[in-house]
């Protein structure tokens, strides 16, 4: 009798043990606008990369675990970021644009991060945009409109989190009285932090127990606060999302707390998706496959204690791997060698410097030079006229700017972009959302609890149910 109540008193232990959660330390990825073509669309890439029809594995999508998940909102069936962030870090759907309430835009709802640093885990939020966007202000945020960057600052700083890491704030300053509270600069300090410019910068000012916020270097932000520079235009000297992991990882551990909770947004793939340029999108999706990187080798000596799951708010751009023929050349966007919007600021410096004494010869060469035409990828006549035309308004002044959310493109870098999709076979539907479904992957502690198809608001929950955090 007595044994038979010490094994029932064992599994008791047991199950108390599974239903508290096992993940102490927790990683989640967020590709913003990422659905399942464009994670398809990067491996279909670097198959043909190495000549053959097929998929090469990015580590992310080798994850063991895989499910699809429904991104609709509370008010919309397509989805915009601030909503869908929500429902990721809330599990609660609201209205497009509001961060962190529910759709009567006053009702406030709390995050995962929240929940986990009410059970004493550290926790940090970071991304390769402004660390006042959309997707990691869902984290910490409480308000009406997504665009509200300033409050939402302060927001961040009330949340006292442990480590936040991204481009820059937005809009650091307040209007009108509120300038008297003083930059979100001097608030950061006021409250504790610490802000390091640059990977470097934050190695020499990350301590035990430190608050800190990595901010890219200030010469950086001077030429583009919004975001990290895509990967396809980054330079020696840029910030990277890879190193925003790491000093998130570092600066988490050094606080020596029950565990950790860190998201990492990839989110660069929504705005390139938006400009529909695909070289530039199947390149993000790497760079974010970087950052997961860092966290798999963190998994890698923590294999029984760590979470590492890999989602998406939505899908951006309608994208299609195919168009007509039932062919793909994934391959010809390896000649592309910058982003369109880069592409499009480089036209108009060769412009500015000549002028009407820029000649089409000059202009095909570029185009040769940093997007394969002629060279590597054959022309049609339809193609070759619509970039001589494009060329054409431009020298003549007439040339008219074609808007995305995030991009104005010059018509000549348009013209080239729109013949590289065609020449690779591949569709865009809109410059906009899509209600698609979107992936997630999962490694690690009760990564199983990630299977199957389920809605958006689940993620989160599942996170709960896998750690024993408790939500509210």
């Amino acid at each position: 009798m007595k044994k038979i109540l010490t094994l029932a008193a064992f599994f008791l232990m047991v199950a108390s043990t599974f239903a508290a959660g096992r993940a102490k330390y927790v990683f989640y990825f967020i590709g913003d606008g990422m659905g399942v073509n464009q994670v398809n669309g990067t491996e279909t890439y670097l198959a043909a990369l190495e000549g053959r029809i097929g998929v090469t594995p990015i580590l992310f999508g080798s994850f063991p675990v895989a499910g699809l998940v429904t991104t609709y909102s509370g008010t919309n069936g397509v989805t915009d970021s601030a909503a869908a962030g929500t429902a990721l870090a809330t599990g609660h759907k609201t209205k497009n644009g509001s961060l962190g309430v529910l759709a009567d835009g006053t009702t406030l709802v709390y995050s995962v991060a929240q929940w986990a640093k009410d059970a004493g885990a550290a926790v940090g939020v970071s991304t390769s945009v402004s660390v006042d966007h959309a997707t990691p202000a869902a984290f910490y945020a409480h308000v009406a409109s997504r665009g509200s960057y300033y409050h939402i600052g302060k927001d961040m700083l009330r949340a006292g989190y442990d480590f936040y890491g991204g481009s820059d704030f937005l809009q650091p300053e307040g209007q009108g009285d509120e300038k008297a509270e003083g930059t979100l600069y001097e608030q950061s300090a006021a409250a504790g932090y610490t802000i390091a410019r640059g990977y470097t910068d934050f190695v020499g000012k990350n301590k035990k127990g430190r608050k800190m916020i990595l901010l890219q270097p200030e010469a950086a932000s001077a030429r583009e606060r919004n975001s990290l520079p895509y990967a396809i235009d980054r330079t020696a000297e840029d910030m990277t999302l890879r190193e925003v992991t790491r000093a998130g990882i570092q600066a988490l551990t050094a606080q020596q707390k029950d565990g950790f909770f860190l998201m990492v947004e990839g989110g660069k793939i929504d705005w390139a998706c938006h400009a529909n340029d695909a070289a530039t999108v199947f390149r993000e999706v790497l760079d974010m496959d970087e950052a997961v990187a860092e966290a798999y080798e963190f998994y890698k000596q923590h294999p029984d204690e760590t979470l590492i799951v890999v989602t998406a708010d939505h899908e951006t751009g309608g994208i299609v791997l195919g168009r007509g023929p039932y062919e793909l050349h994934t391959d010809l966007l390896q000649y592309q060698r910058m982003s369109a919007e880069r592409y499009s600021a480089h036209l108009a410096e060769l412009h500015a410097a000549k002028g009407t004494a820029l000649t089409w010869d000059e202009v095909k060469a570029d185009l040769t030079e940093n997007w394969g035409f002629w060279s590597h990828i054959t022309l049609t006549e339809q193609q070759e006229g619509r970039l001589r035309k494009a060329y054409d308004d431009m020298v003549a002044g007439t040339a008219k700017d074609e808007k995305s959310l995030y991009a104005s493109l010059g018509g000549l870098a348009s013209a080239a972009r729109r013949t590289m999709a065609e020449a690779a076979l591949i569709g865009w539907q809109s410059g906009g959302h899509s209600n698609g479904y979107v992936p997630v992957f999962a490694i690690g502690a009760d990564a199983e609890l990630f299977s199957g198809k389920y809605d958006n608001t689940e993620i989160p929950k599942r996170i709960a149910e896998a750690t024993g955090w408790q939500m509210r």
